[in-house]
C-alpha cells in the first residue's frame, strides 16, 4: 500500500468497527458504510471468550471488556426438569485458557468501538456496493449514493447475506438452513436469584445468564421448518414450548413482552469459499464463514478476523491463509455440535446426557477440551494499544 492508504468498510456490526478500529491504528484513513439508520446492533448478547478478549487486546479495548463480566460465580448444563448433567467453573475455564467468558449486551461493544473511531469516520444510511474489486495495480471501487469511492482496501463486513460475498464469488452456493431457529431476549428480572445454565431438551434449548447491568439475558433454541413463525406472537411460542421447564424459565417468560422477542432462522454456509479475500476486497465474519451459534463463536470469530486483518492488510492472501482453515474447522464443528444439542432421538438423547453426566464427574477439564484450540488461541501481533497505554511502557 502507498503511504497513508485508505480503507473502506462495508458493515458497521462488532466485526466491521473492530476492523476499523485496528486499519485505523496502524495509520490508515478508514470509512465505515453501513446501511442502517443507526449503529445499534439487531441482537441481544453476546458471549466474548479468551481468544477474541485477546484480539481486543490488540485495540487497547480487552480490559475494559473483561472489567464487564457478570458471570463470575459457577453455571452448568441442565435438563427440562432442572436435573445438572455437568457443572461449570468459571476458575478453571480462565485458568485453561488464560481468562474470563464476558456476556455483555451487543450495543455495549459497539458503542466501545466506535468511541475509539475518529468522528465522522462511521457513515449511518450509507448503501454501498463493491463496483471493481481492484488489484495489485488499481484500487478498489465501491459505489455509494453519495459517490464512488476508490479505496487500498475494501473490507467487507455485511453479515451473512453479503452482497459482497456474491459479487466476489457468484459461483459459490451461499448459506443454508441449519434446521432450528433461534429465539432471544434481555430484560430486567429483579428479585430472581438463578445459576447461569443451558438447558439441552428434545430438539430444543434454553439458556440463561446474568449481564453485568442486572438484566438478564436468555435464548432458547428449537428444531423447526425454515420461516415459520408463531400463530400469534413469539412469547406464546415460548411459552408452548419451555413454559414448563425448571426454574427460572417460567419466571423469565413471565417477565418477557411479545416485542422483546427476537426470533431468527440460522443459516450457515456449508460449503467453504475458497478464499477469504478477491483483489483488494476482504470478506470478514459471517460474510466469510457463517456458522451455528452452538459453539457461541460467530462473534468472537469476526473480531479474530478483523484484528489479523489489520495485521496482514498490505497482504490479503496471508490473511486468508490465517482465517479460512481455522474458521472452517470451527464451523464444521459447530454444525456437529448442533446436531448434538438438538438431537429429537430419545435413545440418542439418553447417551448423550449420560457421557456428559459421566464426563462432569471426572472432571471439569474434560469437557472444556472441546475448546483446546479455539479459546486459547493468541493474535499474530503484540497487544500494541494496550502496551502504548500502559503506565510504565517505554
Amino acid at each position: 500500500m502507498s503511504h497513508a492508504p485508505r480503507a473502506v468498510v462495508i458493515g458497521g456490526g462488532i466485526g466491521g468497527l473492530t476492523a476499523a478500529v485496528g486499519l485505523h491504528q496502524r495509520g490508515v484513513r478508514v470509512t465505515v458504510l453501513e446501511r442502517a439508520r443507526t449503529l445499534e446492533p439487531v441482537g441481544a448478547a453476546i458471549s466474548l471468550a479468551p481468544n477474541s478478549l485477546r484480539a481486543l487486546d490488540v485495540i487497547g479495548l480487552g480490559d475494559e471488556i473483561r472489567d464487564l463480566a457478570a458471570w463470575q460465580g459457577d453455571g452448568g448444563l441442565r435438563t427440562p426438569s432442572g436435573r445438572w448433567l455437568s457443572r461449570s467453573d468459571a476458575d478453571a475455564t480462565a485458568a485453561r485458557f488464560g481468562g474470563p467468558l464476558v456476556l455483555l449486551h451487543r450495543a455495549t461493544l459497539v458503542d466501545r468501538l466506535a468511541a475509539l473511531l475518529p468522528p465522522g469516520t462511521v457513515r449511518t444510511a450509507a448503501e454501498a456496493a463493491v463496483t471493481d474489486p481492484g488489484d495489485a495495480h488499481r484500487p478498489a471501487v465501491v459505489r455509494t449514493a453519495a459517490g464512488d469511492l476508490e479505496a487500498d482496501l475494501v473490507v467487507a463486513a455485511d453479515g451473512i447475506r453479503s452482497a459482497v460475498r456474491r459479487t466476489l464469488f457468484p459461483d459459490h452456493p451461499g448459506t443454508v438452513y441449519s434446521g432450528f431457529t433461534t429465539w432471544r431476549v434481555v430484560i430486567p428480572l429483579p428479585g430472581v436469584a438463578f445459576a447461569s445454565h443451558e438447558t439441552w431438551g428434545r430438539g430444543s434449548i434454553w439458556g440463561t445468564h446474568p449481564l453485568k447491568d442486572g438484566r438478564v439475558y436468555a435464548y432458547a433454541a428449537a428444531t423447526t421448518p425454515a420461516g415459520g413463525r408463531a400463530p400469534d406472537d413469539e412469547r406464546a411460542e415460548l411459552l408452548r414450548r419451555f413454559g414448563d421447564w425448571h426454574d427460572p424459565i417460567p419466571a423469565v417468560l413471565a417477565a418477557v413482552r411479545p416485542e422483546d422477542v427476537l426470533r431468527h432462522d440460522v443459516h450457515h454456509i456449508a460449503e467453504p469459499l475458497p478464499a477469504y479475500h478477491h483483489g483488494r476486497v476482504a470478506l470478514l465474519g459471517d460474510a466469510a464463514h457463517a456458522m451455528p451459534p452452538t459453539l457461541g463463536q460467530g462473534g468472537n470469530q469476526a473480531v479474530e478476523d478483523a484484528v489479523v486483518l489489520a495485521h496482514h492488510c498490505d497482504d490479503l492472501a496471508a490473511y486468508t491463509a490465517a482465517r479460512l482453515p481455522r474458521t472452517t474447522a470451527i464451523a464444521r464443528q459447530a454444525v456437529k455440535v448442533a446436531r448434538l444439542n438438538l438431537t429429537t432421538g430419545r435413545a440418542l438423547i439418553a447417551v448423550r446426557n449420560t457421557v456428559i453426566a459421566s464426563l462432569s464427574k471426572a472432571g471439569p477439564a474434560l469437557l472444556l477440551r472441546s475448546f483446546d484450540g479455539i479459546a486459547d488461541w493468541r493474535p499474530p501481533q503484540d497487544p500494541y494499544a494496550a502496551v502504548k497505554s500502559a503506565p510504565d511502557a517505554r
